[in-house]
Formats: C-alpha cells, structure tokens, sequence
C-alpha cells in the first residue's frame, strides 16, 4: 500500500474523483477492512464511462469495481453503464441491485450507484447518511444554505443537500473534506448505508 493506498493491478475500484476515493479508503479502514485494490480516481463520469473497457480487459484483472453518482436520473445513469459493460461482452441485468450489483465472471464486475443504487443523489447524500443522530451543527448548516437567497446562490437547485453537506464539513478541525470527516470519526460509520457499501466492497473484491 502505497502513500496510504491499495495499488494492487489485479482488482480496480473505478470512481469519479478523489473525494471518492479519499471516503471508499477511510471509510475501510475505520470498519477495518483493509481493501486489496487499487482505487482509480478517473477526474469525471465521462473518463470513468470512457475507461471500463480498457480497465476490465487488463491483463491480469480479477476483479473491477465501478462506482459513480446516480445524479439526477438513476434510469440514464445505469443505461449509459449498462451500454458500456455490453460492449466488453458483460450482460448487466436490467435494473442496479439495491444492494449493489456484481456479475460473476472474468473477470468479477460490480457497480455501485451513489447514494444507495436505488435513489436519484451523488456522495454527499451517501454522507449524509453518517453525520450524527441530535448533531448541534447540521441543522445549523441546513439553515444557513436556505437562508441564501435564491439570487446569490451558485449552485442549481437540485444541489441544496451537497451544499448543506459541505457547509457543515466546514465547521469540521479539517475542513471540506468527506473522507477526513471519516477519518476524524465524525461521522458516524454504524449505519445501514456505511454497512451495505462496504458489503458489496468485501464481496466484490474477496
């Protein structure tokens, strides 16, 4: 493990960016679980949707794993990596598993779709999931993005929830990142969302 992370060439985690993979790394090592892959940041969901081919058919691979935003259309979302998979002879079932989707072959293919593979959101609704039950700066946080008013707002309106997230990682000893709110167990990792990714990482990369 080099600088922290997996670098194992025969099983791949593909993600959209480094605040993926910071969160996917953290968030094993807090449940320890130590990952025997390499977690392959692609910097967008065009380089990830580009590089499934080429990352799958590597020589040696055992496994490869996929883990993108479900975004705004779960439905186009899945579509667009479902074409993908069939073009390197992967048949993907017609619809994401809730708990994770893994197709058995060669070599094992999974996906995830953030936040829970059934719901429209990205990472930051997956991390919401954690922060604390009765925590004194969330609703702090989501007061402070509604009281915006809509002419000053830089971001569309189906982003509040990031912008809520993100807000309230500000108030955190290091601040604007998911994966050391993780590592600083702020967050709380003993929940259903925590316990089911991780899952689907042990499954997929066993």
């Amino acid at each position: 493990m080099a600088n922290g992370y997996p670098t194992s060439d025969e099983r791949a985690l593909l993600v959209e960016g480094e605040d993926d993979k910071h969160v996917v790394l953290q968030l094993c090592i807090r449940i320890g679980f130590e990952p025997e892959f390499r977690i392959i940041a692609k910097n967008g969901i065009d380089n990830v949707l580009s590089g499934i081919g080429p990352e799958i058919k590597a020589e040696g691979r055992e496994a490869v794993g996929i883990l993108v935003d479900a975004n705004d259309d779960l439905g186009d979302r899945w579509a667009k990596l479902s074409e993908r998979l069939r073009s390197t002879g992967i048949e993907p079932p017609a619809s994401p598993s809730p708990r994770g989707t893994i197709i058995d072959g060669s070599p094992r293919v999974g996906v995830w779709l953030m936040p829970d593979n059934q719901s429209p959101g990205e990472l930051e609704d997956f991390v919401q999931t954690m922060i604390p039950a009765g925590d004194p700066v969330w609703p702090r946080s989501q007061r402070y993005i509604d009281e915006i008013p809509a002419e000053d707002r830089r971001f569309r309106q189906g982003k509040t929830l990031r912008a809520e997230v993100h807000a309230w990682l500000a108030t955190r000893e290091i601040p604007g990142r998911m994966g050391a709110a993780i590592e600083a167990e702020d967050l709380n990792i003993d929940v259903e969302s925590c316990t089911e990714f991780v899952a689907w990482l042990q499954k997929l990369f066993r």
